[in-house]
């Protein structure tokens, strides 16, 4: 997608601090933090959110999944951590990439919005 802003950090024409990446998944480190840490995971394949995925495509959550759970060991967030993806227009979805907060670092709020 040659106007999404993932795609371009993805592709190396926008820098991002990168903490993990490998063949299907890049995660680095958010510019706006909401916390200590606030990690976003994307899929290298574009999807504009989950609601892009289908049964070929869908496992891409589970990597992504177990991506996040080995950021949030090695980021020590054994106390907790949310792990987050929004969808759509009402969902606050900014970017159209298919991406997850990894957030924790501290007590976060009991209300998500």
């Amino acid at each position: 997608m040659n106007d999404c802003l993932f795609c371009k950090i993805i592709a190396g024409e926008i820098p991002s601090t990168k903490v993990y990446e490998d063949e299907k998944i890049l995660a680095f480190k958010d510019i706006n933090p909401q916390a200590p840490v606030h990690i976003l995971i994307i899929p290298k394949e574009h999807y504009e959110s989950v609601d892009a995925l289908d049964e070929a495509s869908a496992p891409v959550v589970g990597d992504i999944m177990l991506v996040a759970k080995r950021l949030a060991a090695e980021f020590h967030l054994e106390s907790g951590y949310r792990l987050i993806t929004n969808i759509g227009e009402n969902g606050c979805q900014s970017v159209k990439h298919l991406h997850f907060h990894l957030i924790g670092g501290t007590k976060l709020a009991e209300r998500m919005c």
